[in-house]
């Protein structure tokens, strides 16, 4: 689904990224661990598009994109919630969720009142502009707009950063359930419990490189990796 080869990247003269490596398969939960500043965003940036590579290879489903314009990669089947969210503020909940609409690959698993299925509240904000919604509210629109493109994988970067504790177990549920639908998801986030139960494998990154690869139990067991690179 998608490869990363050998990543290096940065910003102008400084380097963030060296010889990141990363694969997600149909179907996986992936998680891009560490502490603030190891490259994680960094890493998002240049598979979307943002940045540009200095060197290494990004594929998806087979089709080389390093490099290529953001909207290209979006095309190809990635579907980003960014740090942040950035919702569209003055257009209501139902707009922002048109705005990104497509059907592509031969197949429409996400339509608009799928999205309401999925996420009721959403539904009953549908008219609200999205500054009007709570950050919670915001990140399921996110999302919703994510999935209304239809992606072959789903990235979301700092899933649940400053949102209250309940509202963010209703993010892990919604993850959950995606991974139950058969979507591809690469998660950033610091809830490395809540993480390990939604996702298959784990990367972590220390200074720009990656320094330790795993499942799920191999993180939970491992007291050394948390202690040394996530400051668990």
């Amino acid at each position: 689904m998608l490869v990363v080869e050998n990543l290096d990247a940065g910003y102008g003269e400084a380097q963030i990224l060296f010889g990141v490596g990363l694969t997600i398969n149909e179907g996986e939960v992936v998680t891009l661990l560490g502490r603030n500043g190891m490259g994680k965003t960094t890493t998002i940036r240049a598979i979307m598009g943002l940045i540009h590579p200095k060197a290494g290879r990004v594929s998806v489903a087979g089709q080389d994109l390093t490099g290529a314009a953001p909207f290209k990669i979006a095309q190809a089947g990635i579907g980003l919630v960014p740090e942040g969210r950035q919702i569209f503020p003055t257009l209501s909940v139902e707009e922002n969720l048109i705005a990104t609409a497509a059907s592509r690959f031969g197949r429409k698993r996400w339509d608009i009142e799928r999205i309401y299925a999925f996420f009721p509240r959403l539904k009953e904000r549908r008219t609200n502009r999205g500054n009007q919604l709570s950050g919670g509210e915001q990140q399921m629109l996110a999302i919703g707009r994510a999935l209304m493109t239809n992606p072959k994988l789903v990235i979301l970067d700092e899933a649940t950063e400053g949102l209250a504790p309940i509202i963010r177990q209703e993010i892990w549920s919604c993850l959950a359930a995606l991974k139950a639908e058969g979507e591809s998801i690469l998660v950033i986030d610091k809830n490395v419990d809540a993480l390990a139960k939604i996702a298959d494998r784990h990367i972590v990154l220390e200074k720009g490189r990656v320094v330790w690869r795993g499942s799920s139990d191999d993180l939970r067991s491992d007291s050394a990796v948390k202690d040394r690179f996530l400051h668990l």
